[in-house]
């Protein structure tokens, strides 16, 4: 299983639309789209997982590819970074 990132997500897609676009180069297995906490709108960027020789046509067919009028950016997710340092209660602590 290999997961996609997918930015410059108009900010009307839906986890459905999503889906259909990829299904065309295979099958898909979950589609997240990332959603401000506060507002709960879309932050514009999402996640597609799939298969690996199905991700690879994904990556390689859909980059730059518009999906309701906005060319998508495509690639291999990679982990996220582990975030760094702590704020103002940690210097405040005995």
């Amino acid at each position: 299983m290999a997961k996609i990132y997918v930015g410059n997500l108009p900010w009307s897609a839906s986890e459905d639309e999503i889906r259909e676009f990829f299904s065309t180069y295979g099958e898909v297995q979950s589609v997240t789209i990332i959603t401000d906490r506060d507002t709960g709108r879309s932050r514009g960027f999402g996640f597609v997982e799939m298969e690996g020789d199905s991700a690879n046509q994904a990556i390689d067919g859909a980059n730059g590819k518009e999906l309701s009028g906005r060319p998508i950016r495509v690639s291999e997710a990679r982990e996220r970074q582990p975030r760094s340092g702590g704020g103002p209660r940690d210097r405040d602590r005995v």
